[in-house]
């Protein structure tokens, strides 16, 4: 007898293949959740650095390594032109203020020296001859100054007693007449020499002041060649370490060259090279300082050089008060150059964060700490440690600060 077999419902027949369609089905339901949600990824939460947004002091400054160099330095250059003989000071010598460096020799120049000293002695020679030539012709002048003095003098004393002598009837009439016209003309014959001798006291006094004007320029001329002479002899014109340029024995010097340089050690000076985004930010007084072995010292810009070389500029400052006692020459110390007054502000820690977003925005953390989101920041100020938040975090908040050249355009992160 045969049995009669039952047909199973379709739903059994087809469950395998009912089975991977709901399969199917659920990935791309769980795709399309993935792919309409936050882009998410896994963090190591000990590799994520995490900081905390506060509230507290902010100052902008800006920090580099700054190089101890002289206050100034000072080029040494030839006056004359010569042939270098001798070389005293070496190089990196402490020298002061006169010392000898080197000497040079121009035969030129003895031979020119010669020559203003020969014409100096005889313009000398000269001067002293017509010096005496011209007190003797002094002499004879007052002579005859006295001469007519004394003339005028009788003429004045004659025709007083011709006038008493008409009064008592001793000379006529006529005869005192004719005294009176001789005295009249002798005594106007001595005023005009007397007038004469004026005039030639006065010629012999612009003679004289001219005769010696003329030395005092061959004097002056004779000076100037043996202050030449001395220039043969070049020597240190302040205090301060000499660095030599290496000119060679036998060498020719020409005048206005260089032969090297004197660091002036009374005091020194900090330079440092900072960032071409501060040429706007750095003037002239500016504050500043380094800090060694926990004790601060003082500084003050004293110079910002405007040429920008590879994206930075030069700037000088100066200690103001005590140095540090071990400062030399090439020390390096971190300088601190303030930007403004210290202030109340919202910060946070730097990260590398800024340096892939440019500031735009940051991974905060939700309140359990196991995801971080991105929101969008305001990124204000800064100094090497901190920034300031303009807006988009809060005071409590956390975020993450580094790692984000690996997080492409993930938008949230779940921090194991």
């Amino acid at each position: 007898m045969d049995i009669k077999i039952e047909k199973r419902p379709w739903y059994i027949r087809y469950k395998y293949t009912i089975l991977m369609g709901v399969a199917l089905l659920a990935l791309v339901v769980y795709a399309v959740i993935l792919s309409l949600g936050p882009r998410t990824i896994k963090v190591n939460g000990t590799e994520a650095r995490v900081a905390e947004v506060s509230k507290t002091y902010f100052m902008e400054y800006v920090d580099a390594e700054g190089v101890v160099k002289p206050i100034s330095t000072i080029r040494v250059n030839a006056l004359e032109s010569g042939t270098l003989s001798k070389i005293v000071a070496e190089d990196g010598a402490m020298l002061r203020k006169g010392d000898s460096i080197l000497f040079l020799e121009n035969v030129e120049l003895m031979r020119t020296i010669d020559d203003e000293r020969d014409e100096w002695q005889k313009q000398y020679n000269l001067l002293q001859e017509q010096k005496l030539s011209l007190e003797q012709k002094v002499i004879s002048l007052r002579q005859q100054t006295l001469d007519a003095q004394y003339e005028l003098s009788r003429l004045d004393k004659d025709l007083t007693i011709n006038k008493e002598e008409f009064r008592m009837g001793i000379v006529t009439k006529a005869q005192l007449e004719m005294k009176e016209a001789e005295y009249t003309y002798r005594h106007q014959k001595a005023q005009l020499q007397l007038q004469s001798l004026r005039h030639d006291s006065t010629a012999t006094v612009i003679r004289q002041k001219l005769l010696e004007a003329d030395f005092q320029r061959v004097d002056k001329r004779y000076e100037r060649s043996r202050e030449r002479m001395e220039n043969m002899v070049v020597r240190a014109t302040t205090d301060g370490q000499f660095s030599f340029a290496g000119a060679t024995l036998g060498q020719r010097i020409m005048a206005g060259e260089a032969i090297g340089e004197i660091k002036v050690m009374t005091q020194y000076k900090m330079s440092i090279q900072l960032n071409e985004y501060y040429i706007d930010r750095i003037s002239l007084g500016l504050p500043a300082s380094i800090t060694y072995q926990e004790q601060k010292f003082e500084l003050k810009v004293s110079r910002v050089v405007p040429e920008v070389k590879n994206h930075a500029f030069e700037v000088e400052l100066v200690f103001v008060g005590e140095m540090p006692s071990n400062v030399r020459l090439g020390k390096s110390y971190r300088v601190q150059v303030e930007l403004g007054q210290q202030e109340t502000a919202i910060v946070m820690p730097r990260g590398d964060f800024y340096s892939t977003t440019g500031g735009k925005w940051i991974f905060k953390l939700t309140s359990d700490g196991k995801r971080a989101v991105k929101v969008p920041v305001t990124i204000g100020r800064q100094n090497p440690k901190q920034y300031e938040i303009l807006d988009g975090l809060e005071p409590g908040d956390k975020v993450v600060l580094n790692g984000y050249s690996n997080y492409g355009d993930i938008e949230e992160l779940s921090i194991q």
